[in-house]
């Protein structure tokens, strides 16, 4: 049972990255009040090749954050699970598209990582292969001195933590491939970033004393070389972007409740907000623009011939305040569906809603009148098709609504799993994939050149 429950959730995970990734690449209007998109580390939008590539890479950032988490849980065979899958959604990716970023090596060797956490001397082979690959991977994207990085960040050392993991599990390999100068040699390189890596106390204990927390410390210290004057200026710049992203992310989310507001096209793709200001500043009204744009599946030229025709832009207004009309009416009745049901009579809830108050108002008119009055029982004759001048909602097609064509028939969200994956993603950074704990790394390192001191000894006993 335990598998079968581990089997589903790892189904599940694939299945809301799948839609996640769907949903926010093909230019839909987000069902949730947030949009997901491809940034550099710079925090820049970037557009990597076709749709389809950009899906592919949306995806298996997704089940790559997902796998880390996974294995911070220290369930590493899940982990690794997951890692598959994230390498299966970015061999869907053009090669030459991925060439330009490094989080294949980095999931290459989370991957190499996992099977070394799980002690599997099976996956030997496959081991070797992907850590190869991770090598000639980030030596494309990092330059093989670390020129390109160096330049990308400023002079920050980020990448120090993942190379040495990387040269740690090259080690390894080659230990047990008998290669033993190979793996002293990555081994030793590897041990001598470890020692570069740690934070002295000293400085840890200044950098707190202006405030900061710990973890954000000794980050900001291990990513700038240990110097104190570049980790605070580090932190303090950390402290802007996130300022900057949280008015951001408000933003967004303003702009997603008005693309909300004038619907989908006739394809569901949300209305195209920047071509609907090039619209407004030449001088048209905005919801006659959104609903010119939403029609012509926001093809400019097309929204523009719209609204320069006279005899279609006149339609399209009529048509605006007619969905207006029913956006009111489908708000009434279910104004009126509510009262009815707190137990109010239904032909007096229907005047009182008609009149235009507030819903307190209402409730506060309809207390007072059925303390003189008798109370009808709610399912009486009475009922909102009988009255003139309003609309049964079920009678309304999907035409009939602003939200474009009928949604009906897609597949059910899996919300849980699809909002633990998207708060994953929120709570990474840029530099997140680089903040490696190094502890286990450390013990690793230890013990495999112990493994090689011992077999040195042995050896030089048999030679005399």
């Amino acid at each position: 049972m335990a598998e079968e429950e581990r089997s589903r959730r790892l189904a599940r995970v694939k299945t809301a990255a799948t839609a996640l990734s769907k949903r926010h690449v093909d230019g839909s209007l987000p069902i949730e009040d947030f949009n997901i998109e491809l940034e550099d580390q710079g925090g820049q939008t970037v557009q990597l090749g076709t749709e389809t590539d950009q899906r592919a890479v949306m995806m298996g950032l997704m089940l790559h954050a997902n796998a880390k988490n996974l294995i911070r849980r220290q369930l590493y065979k899940d982990a690794l699970e997951v890692l598959t899958m994230g390498e299966e959604a970015f061999s869907l990716c053009d090669p030459k598209v991925l060439e330009l970023v490094d989080n294949v090596p980095m999931l290459q060797i989370d991957m190499v990582w996992c099977y070394f956490l799980l002690r599997d001397i099976s996956w030997l082979s496959v081991a070797g292969i992907r850590i190869e690959k991770a090598r000639e991977g980030l030596e494309r994207c990092h330059g093989k001195d670390l020129s390109r990085v160096r330049l990308l960040q400023a002079g920050c050392q980020p990448e120090l933590a993942l190379h040495m993991r990387l040269e740690l599990l090259e080690g390894v390999v080659a230990y047990h491939n008998g290669q033993f100068d190979e793996s002293r040699k990555a081994l030793t390189s590897a041990q001598a970033k470890f020692s570069q890596l740690q934070v002295p106390d000293e400085a840890l204990s200044h950098v707190m004393s202006m405030g900061f927390k710990e973890h954000d410390a000794r980050r900001a210290l291990r990513l700038n070389n240990q110097d104190i004057g570049s980790a605070v200026d580090f932190l303090f710049d950390e402290k802007a972007k996130r300022a900057q992203k949280r008015e951001d992310d408000i933003r967004h989310r303003m702009e997603i409740m008005e693309q909300k507001q004038y619907g989908v096209t006739p394809l569901k793709k949300a209305v195209n907000l920047e071509k609907l200001k090039e619209l407004v500043a030449i001088g048209f009204e905005k919801n006659l623009a959104a609903e010119a744009l939403r029609r012509n599946e926001n093809d400019f030229q097309k929204a523009l011939d719209d609204l320069t025709s006279p005899e279609t832009n006149s339609a399209i207004q009529l048509d605006i305040e007619s969905r207006k009309r029913k956006r009111m009416q489908r708000t009434a009745n279910a104004r009126i569906e509510e009262l009815v049901s707190m137990g109010f009579d239904r032909s007096r809830v229907v005047a009182a809603v008609q009149d235009g108050e507030t819903m307190e108002q209402t409730i506060s008119r309809l207390l007072s009148e059925s303390e003189q009055l008798p109370t009808v029982d709610a399912n009486s004759n009475g009922n909102l098709a009988s009255e003139p001048n309003n609309v049964n909602p079920d009678s309304l097609t999907n035409n009939d609504t602003d939200e474009g064509p009928s949604t009906a028939g897609e597949e059910e969200r899996d919300v849980e799993m699809e909002d633990e994956i998207a708060k994953e993603i929120e709570i990474a950074d840029a530099l997140s994939d680089y903040d490696i704990e190094i502890t286990k790394e450390g013990e690793a390192i230890n013990e495999y050149l112990a493994l090689l001191a011992s077999t040195d000894n042995g050896n030089k006993a048999l030679s005399s």
